[in-house]
């Protein structure tokens, strides 16, 4: 391993609302920290932002410029070292501490002078929106609706002026509401599930007011805008030949399963499909973190009530413990940063701030019931629908791997067809290929077929030479300092 060494008390991964509450948790009770973060400024996809972003739309935007402020002042203190676009492909044991490895994110990025050192970890990676196929998906002008929204935040771009924002769960009333806000005519949101779910959750529903409060704006948002929301409804393919074109819908009975539909096509140039969230997981695993499978159906780090993972020294906070937002992130970082401060943390806040995790997971399970992804999702697949966008490996390539082949599990398919092989190493295939293989075989996908698609040997994609030479010194030493948004510091 080439390269000078930074030690610090404290590696924090990942600045959005649970990286950010750890670091400056941890700097406030003593410890060193650095926050190294893939972004080029703080906030992550929750609070991604222009540099010149007064917070309008944003929500929890108060909550942000507090954690902002208190990641300048520690910085200005010596005691956090704040790197933005540095991407984290490689954590690894280290005698009792642990060596983390990271590239520039883009260019005119500088690296950083070698592999960084430290006693203990916190990783909050968070996550990626959930994908399903659908006939047409590939077409240019269909966005994940975390991508259409990043695009809106972080650019003010949008991707088409005449939107269907479908797929299941909250998240897709602030996509769209976002969109409409921005001058584009958003035809439907359509959801896959019938809300009145929610009526089976009201205690931990009435535990999270705010949330309640936030989802009457959205709501508040479409009527202004005319936004017609339609429940038990999907797209069953997007039609077109160059880009999007239309999209033909499906009901959904009560089951989930499509049922026989007119197919008449509705003109749209955008798509945004949102199913939830999918953690990201490389670097916990990498490290042999204990993992379970969520009531959403996603892989998740086990922590315990400090976020401590049954890996010494290793903590996990945010999306990666389990999909429940922003505020819970927060609730999550902090309680790691405590535990990771060299000063004992007060008891106090961390009953509270355990109680106010119960309740925002609580609200989460209530959220994954109430829109699961639909028990008949595989019906609206064709044998031509690309399931493995990067590897071209079709539902039909899945179905003969199974029907001929005998695999039964997701690695197996893998292994057959390639899907999860290619440059996004199964990022935004994986969980279809884990649901679609266990569809086949009769069941629900378990905790082997997700983790064939969750465990990477990096965590990013990484120059080759890189790999081979191990990290180096940028041809100036250490990189100039910045400020809070990645840009340099002028004022030293």
């Amino acid at each position: 391993m080439s390269g000078r060494q930074d030690h610090h008390d404290v590696v924090v991964v990942g600045a959005g609302p649970a990286g950010l509450a750890a670091a400056v948790t941890a700097a406030a009770r003593g410890s060193s920290v650095l926050l190294l973060d893939a972004g080029d400024r703080p906030g992550g996809q929750y609070w991604r932002h222009r540099p010149d972003d007064d917070g309008a739309g944003h929500h929890g935007w108060r909550t942000f410029t507090a954690l902002r402020r208190a990641l300048r002042a520690h910085r200005a203190r010596g005691r956090v070292t704040y790197r933005p676009g540095q991407q984290v492909w490689f954590v690894t044991r280290d005698g009792d501490g642990f060596l983390v490895e990271a590239t520039p994110s883009h260019p005119g990025v500088a690296p950083l002078p070698g592999p960084a050192r430290a006693g203990a970890l916190v990783l909050c990676p968070g996550g990626a929106d959930r994908q399903l196929p659908v006939p047409g998906w590939t077409l240019p002008g269909v966005l994940a609706a975390g991508g259409a929204q990043a695009l809106l935040k972080g650019q003010g771009t949008v991707a088409g002026r005449r939107a269907v924002v479908a797929g299941t769960g909250p998240f897709l009333l602030p996509v769209a509401a976002g969109l409409a806000d921005a001058g584009v005519h958003v035809v439907g949101v359509w959801e896959a599930n019938a809300p009145l779910g929610w009526a089976r959750h009201l205690p931990a529903v009435a535990r999270v007011p705010a949330k309640v409060a936030e989802g009457a704006g959205y709501a508040a948002a479409l009527a202004r805008h005319h936004i017609p929301y339609r429940t038990r409804t999907v797209v069953s393919e997007i039609v077109g030949t160059d880009r999007v074109r239309a999209v033909r819908r499906a009901t959904l009975d009560r089951s989930g399963v499509p049922r026989p539909s007119g197919g008449d096509e509705i003109p749209v140039d955008l798509v945004a499909l949102g199913w939830g969230f999918t953690p990201a997981l490389e670097l916990p695993l990498q490290l042999g973190v204990a993992t379970r499978v969520d009531v959403d159906g996603s892989l998740v780090a086990v922590v315990d009530d400090d976020q401590r993972t049954d890996v010494p020294g290793v903590h996990v906070a945010g999306e990666a413990t389990g999909v429940g937002g922003a505020a819970l992130g927060v609730a999550e970082g902090t309680l790691a940063g405590l535990a990771v401060g060299r000063a004992p943390a007060p008891a106090g806040p961390v009953r509270r701030l355990r109680a106010t995790v119960r309740a925002h997971r609580a609200f989460a399970r209530a959220m994954h019931l109430s829109h699961p992804v639909p028990a008949g999702w595989a019906r609206w697949l064709t044998d031509d629908t690309l399931l493995c966008r990067c590897e071209e490996v079709t539902c039909a390539a899945v179905r003969a791997a199974h029907d001929d082949l005998g695999a039964d599990d997701a690695r197996t398919v893998k292994l057959l067809t390639r899907a999860g092989m290619g440059w996004c190493q199964g990022r935004v295939c994986g969980f279809a290929t884990a649901a679609l293989t266990a569809h086949l075989a009769g069941r629900r996908p378990d905790h082997t077929d997700l983790l064939a698609n969750a465990s990477r040997p990096l965590a990013a994609p990484v120059p080759l030479d890189q790999i081979a030479r191990g990290p180096e010194p940028s041809a100036e030493g250490e990189p100039p300092p910045t400020d809070e948004d990645g840009a340099p510091d002028r004022e030293g």
